[in-house]
């Protein structure tokens, strides 16, 4: 049988202010169809569907329209969805009767038995072939929060010998659910039935992006080991790292995000991973790379004068609808101060169907002082914090253009300030 196993939408993102619904719109018809060339048996989302706990209505809609979709088109396809870090796992659950209806699974939050056990049978979701029978068994496990998996004992009988990882009650927790989970499965599936995971985690080795991935635990202590996953684990979808790799095995993996979720993800190979089995094994493993229904550049960093140069010849396609035009990230480097840069870079992008979303300015580096002056902010005052503040970071002071520009800011604040106060 076939699976799509996919991650990391981040549906309702907003990039730089700005929304991506169509971009996600058109992945999702994307998905759709290469579901039905594929003839996929099941497509398996390894958490963050959406990009807040609370996400917008219009983001909830593509969710659901791309179920209805999928259902109306392919009929026999299983769905199953897990909450990721990101997502409310209460939110992706509460239309699970709904959506079971669409032979769509979705596991938000993991439950207890009353003697401390995990509730392991809600999370075995059984995938079945065109003929309706039941060839796999996905071990569908959400994310899970520190407060569901230590304290009342959940943590307990971890022994510190578990890959280094005893002292930490959050990773001995979530060792003890992934074992009940596999052992649970172990007792459910049959002969010839395979096995296949999915959980939204940080793997020990994985690689990090440079600066769209939220920790998933404050302190950084939550990575897990993917001895976790034992040979008789035929594949395993992973969540939450945006850049597709494989940990260690090849059935190990993690989809990555379909689109790029930062500039910095600009050059990541985005995909989906087509997993076949055969029996009780893993038969193959086949990235299908994303067409990027919208481009993005990244120019610089260079001096501001190369970067002017190189947006006055910067290709663009007027006949793109505005949707779909690129989304820009300029990097400038200053070695002066440049006042008027935006206004500089947005008038050499006039008629250019292009969107500036961030202009990041690139300052010298400024040497400290070991042992910097204390000074009295009050007795100092705005204007002069300001002024040397500018003197240490251009090693010049500000000109009277840029005071003019400073103490009409500052009138603005107080004016803003005076304004709450009237009763």
């Amino acid at each position: 049988m076939k699976l799509i196993h996919t991650a990391d939408w981040h549906l309702g993102q907003s990039f730089h202010g700005q929304e991506r619904h169509e971009e996600h719109r058109a992945f999702l018809t994307w998905l759709l169809d290469t579901l039905a060339e594929r003839q996929a048996d099941a497509l398996l989302v390894a958490g963050d569907l959406f990009d807040v706990v609370n996400p917008s209505l219009r983001a909830q809609e593509l969710l659901f329209e791309f179920i209805v979709s999928a259902h109306e088109r392919l009929p026999r396809l299983d769905i199953v969805l897990i909450a990721g870090n990101h997502d409310s796992g209460n939110r992706v659950e509460l239309p699970a009767p709904l959506m079971r209806r669409l032979r769509t699974h979705a596991l938000g939050r993991v439950r207890w038995c009353d003697d401390g056990s995990l509730d392991a049978e809600r999370l075995l979701v059984p995938l079945t072939d065109a003929e309706g029978e039941t060839r796999a068994w996905c071990l569908a496990l959400p994310f899970l929060r520190p407060a569901e998996v230590t304290g009342n004992g959940i943590a307990r009988d971890i022994t510190d010998d578990i890959d280094g990882d005893g002292g930490n009650d959050y990773v001995a927790g979530i060792t003890r659910v992934h074992r009940q989970l596999i052992e649970a499965a172990r007792r459910r599936r049959v002969p010839g039935q395979a096995l296949v995971a999915m959980s939204h985690a940080h793997l020990h080795g994985a690689a990090v992006s440079e600066a769209s991935e939220r920790p998933i635990v404050i302190g950084g202590e939550e990575s897990i080991s993917a001895s976790l996953f034992p040979a008789d684990i035929a594949y395993v979808a992973l969540g939450h790292l945006h850049r597709a790799q494989r940990v260690g095995e090849a059935r190990i993996r993690y989809s990555g995000s379909p689109l790029p979720l930062d500039f910095s993800e600009v050059d990541y190979p985005h995909q989906v991973v087509e997993a076949t089995l055969d029996g009780e094994a893993l038969a193959g493993v086949e990235p299908i790379l994303v067409p990027r229904p919208v481009a993005m550049q990244r120019l610089g960093p260079a001096p501001l004068e190369a970067i002017l140069a190189e947006l006055e010849t910067l290709e663009h396609d007027p006949a793109l609808p505005r949707e779909r035009w690129p989304w820009l990230e300029v990097r400038v480097e200053l070695d002066a101060p440049a006042p008027d840069l935006r206004a500089r870079v947005e008038a050499a992008l006039e008629g250019k169907a292009v969107r500036l979303l961030r202009l990041q300015r690139r300052l010298p580096e400024v040497a400290r002082d070991a042992r910097p002056t204390r000074v009295n902010l009050e007795d100092l005052g705005p204007r002069r914090l300001f002024e040397r503040t500018w003197q240490g970071r251009w090693s010049e002071p500000p000109g009277p253009e840029i005071m003019a520009d400073f103490d009409r800011l500052l009138q603005d604040v107080l004016d803003d300030a005076s304004r709450e106060e009237t009763p």
